[in-house]
């Protein structure tokens, strides 16, 4: 089996971990994250999007015949699913057999960011929401929402769903500039955004105050935090400078603790509370990356 990464955070890869009964096949696997028991929930662009799966990778269960149009964000905090539905722009959270429990924004109603093609930068910025692309509680209650692909804010809402405030800009270079707000954790008192096409990570306080920005970055697709809070950041391939996607582990602070290639888009990844590793936007399949350290 091959082995990745370097001191603590080194993994055994397991290609193609997810297991489906015969005849079936994975679709593009946007996102993935597990509950307070380690299973594993896999949200795919095609019925059923949501698979539930155990540590083996064995297929438990699946919900959500038909209630999404384009499977984007999804995020598990204390066993409520947080989800975002991109081309209707709407962010719903659910119980984790798949009972909805509370919705943000309206099916099909967009935002005016004078933006038509998803991934471009945004003329202008606006209120929620235009193809959002993730929403993470925080542990006040309140909820972030990513807007990023016809957008380029971040939203905070109380725990009601009320709109507190939204920031950033379309840009490519100042602070609160995004080119695709893709992905978000909340960290204590911060709040992290991976800015995708400007190849950073900024770093805000809860209420929106830029605080720093980390540039040791590639395309960063997906963050996610470990039992010893540091991250998880999954990274995006530049074909055109002929890298591929890559993982990579940093510490609080933003300085790289391990860091290697992957297959696939990195467009999904989560590490579970053993420390282990599972990537989605892989074609076809998930892989996992057991942690050794």
């Amino acid at each position: 089996m091959v082995t990745l990464g370097s001191g603590m955070y080194t993994y055994t890869l397991v290609e193609n971990w997810a297991k489906l009964p015969p005849g079936q096949t994975l679709a593009m696997v946007s996102a993935i994250a597990t509950d307070s028991q380690d299973r594993v929930y896999a949200f795919q662009r095609k019925d059923p999007p949501i698979l539930v799966f155990d540590r083996e990778g064995n297929l438990q269960s699946s919900w959500g015949n038909g209630a999404f149009v384009f499977a984007h964000g999804f995020y598990i905090e204390n066993d409520i699913v947080y989800v975002t539905d991109r081309d209707t722009s709407v962010c719903i959270m659910y119980t984790l057999d798949g009972k909805p429990v509370q919705m943000l924004g309206r099916h099909g109603r967009h935002s005016d960011t004078g933006c038509e093609k998803p991934g471009d930068l945004v003329p202008r910025a606006a209120g929620p929401f235009n193809y959002p692309a993730e929403l993470v509680p925080s542990p006040s209650g309140d909820l972030y929402v990513a807007d990023g692909y016809r957008n380029s804010r971040v939203h905070r809402f109380s725990s009601e769903g009320e709109l507190k405030q939204s920031w950033g800009e379309p840009g490519k270079t100042d602070p609160n500039h995004f080119h695709l707000p893709h992905s978000l954790l909340i960290d204590n008192d911060r709040v992290i955004v991976c800015d995708r096409e400007n190849h950073r990570i900024q770093v805000f306080s809860l209420d929106g105050q830029f605080q720093e920005i980390w540039n040791d970055i590639q395309r960063p697709m997906d963050i996610s935090r470990d039992r010893n809070g540091n991250f998880l950041v999954s990274e995006g391939p530049l074909e055109a400078e002929g890298k591929s996607a890559r993982i990579s582990i940093l510490n609080s602070s933003g300085g790289v603790l391990a860091r290697f290639d992957c297959r696939g888009s990195g467009h999904g990844s989560w590490i579970d509370s053993r420390g282990d590793i599972y990537l989605a936007g892989v074609p076809d399949a998930i892989d996992k990356y057991v942690r050794q350290g």
